[in-house]
């Protein structure tokens, strides 16, 4: 069920309605409904997949339990392994075996070792099994490292796991945050309600206006990239990198508005990235639930920053290669992440990774000219990687580069978007405005008086019904 799909605009009402007007006396009710609506939310796609989700939260509820009741060290860490074999076995299974079957077919091919034909399964990867394998073994590491006493409510827990508004691209929430929400007894608040529609909307524009419109023209430049001047093939980068944006920061702004009907509150997870001046604040402002997931539960364990350099080296690679990863079964992907980590490294080395921790250009209107470089600088490189990341080979990405940087780049582009290039423009502009908030409109009734809010409001649902491109399937489903 799309975010954005006359399915779900029929589905969030009738949710709505029963949680606050028919079971708002008893908090295990509402907690019942909002566990089945999550089922029936990720089983529109495909039913069968529920029983990885059943299975999956089953096993980490009951090892909870029994971390609380273990008092040796060898058998708490037994069945912390246990959980961490479950979980990342299944996203094994599902979304790298294929992957890893080619790859190691290839390489002996390559040493001149002839081999079968390799057996490879016509697997479909499940719906969002990346974002609630994490979320689910968050839970465990942290029952174990005693930072959380593990639930005996198995319907909060499953709930937990399966809320329907991050469970199919995020936020990855951490149990320390969203599960103690389920044991609350939740009271409508209007202003969090209306605050919660207001993120809707603009997550829907981003989606809708920006994603889609940009996907249109980008999806095709990829495509049919051998075809296309270097000019038209940097156009349609850009275009993918504001389509990437627009969609996944879009999906989490609907996810956390969604949230915010029923009293629930999900962590930021995009903080108007491309206006970072570094890469290290690129990577605080991207995608921010998976890069403090990796922080606290892998970039942590391992050292993070601390010992001599070759340490600080290798957690650095480590962290973005399996980042990368994460991301898909492709080389592309961890070539991507290699990337991130060569952007990251000099920064982390020179000890200027701590740098920009302020909003850019705080409290002014416009940035200074250190600042706007250091953003166009950022911003460029981010571009680069994510022709790796978009592309659906490194023979296509390596294609793809080497047209760039051809005598063509310095010709009149093929694909000149101008009606999307001029919504793109409006857009950063209301980003940049309010880049202080947690999301660009967010303090908009504090700006202006309730007539202007209110023609700015009917002016985005105006534009996503006029200039709503062609439907496009979330990129991070895939995920």
């Amino acid at each position: 069920m799309f975010f954005n799909s006359i399915d779900f605009a029929i589905f969030l009402p009738v949710v709505f309605c029963l949680y606050w007007f028919c079971f708002n006396k008893s908090l295990k009710i509402q907690n019942l409904l909002l566990l089945a609506a999550s089922y029936l939310f990720y089983g529109w796609w495909d039913w069968r997949f529920l029983s990885l989700i059943v299975f999956s939260s089953c096993v980490d509820f009951f090892i909870g339990i029994k971390l609380a009741e273990s008092t040796k060290d060898y058998q708490r860490k037994l069945l912390l392994s246990a959980s961490i074999i479950v979980n990342l076995g299944f996203l094994g299974f599902f979304k790298y075996f294929n992957f890893f079957v080619d790859s190691f077919t290839q390489a002996f091919t390559l040493l001149g070792t002839s081999t079968v034909d390799p057996i490879l399964l016509n697997i479909v990867l499940p719906v969002g099994i990346s974002f609630y394998t994490f979320q689910t073994l968050s839970y465990s590491i942290d029952v174990y490292k005693g930072k959380l006493e593990p639930t005996k409510d198995i319907i909060a827990f499953f709930a937990f796991v399966s809320f329907f508004p991050q469970l199919v691209a995020g936020p990855i929430e951490r149990a320390t945050n969203l599960l103690p929400q389920f044991y609350r007894r939740r009271t409508f608040n209007y202003a969090q309600s209306v605050d919660g529609m207001r993120q809707i909307l603009w997550g829907l524009f981003k989606k809708m206006v920006i994603a889609d419109n940009c996907a249109f023209y980008a999806n095709d430049i990829f495509a049919n990239h051998s075809n296309y001047s270097g000019s038209t093939l940097l156009v349609g980068a850009f275009l993918f990198t504001l389509q990437i944006y627009g969609d996944f920061s879009g999906y989490s702004d609907v996810a956390i508005g969604t949230s915010r009907l029923f009293s629930f509150e999900l962590m930021q997870n995009f903080a108007f990235p491309y206006f970072s001046r570094d890469v290290a604040e690129f990577w605080r402002r991207w995608h921010i639930s998976l890069s403090t997931w990796f922080r606290d539960y892998l970039y942590i364990p391992l050292g993070g920053s601390k010992g001599n350099t070759w340490m600080k080296v290798r957690n650095t690679f480590i962290i973005f290669v399996v980042s990368g990863f994460w991301h898909g079964a492709n080389w592309t992907f961890i070539i991507w992440g290699a990337l991130n980590a060569l952007y990251f490294l000099p920064l982390l080395l020179l000890k200027r990774n701590r740098s920009n921790l302020q909003v850019v250009a705080q409290g002014k209107y416009l940035p200074s000219l250190k600042e706007f470089f250091s953003i166009l600088i950022t911003f460029t490189l981010t571009v680069f990687a994510w022709i790796f990341f978009r592309a659906e080979s490194v023979t296509q990405a390596v294609s793809y580069v080497n047209g760039i940087f051809s005598l063509s780049l310095f010709s009149i582009p093929e694909v000149f978007p101008i009606k999307v290039l001029s919504l793109i423009g409006i857009f950063t502009l209301i980003e940049w405005l309010g880049r202080e908030q947690k999301y660009a409109i967010e303090d908009i009734k504090k700006v202006f008086p309730k007539p202007i809010r209110w023609a700015f409001y009917y002016l985005i649902i105006v534009a996503i019904f006029s200039f709503t491109g062609q439907e496009q399937e979330f990129i991070y489903f895939q995920f």
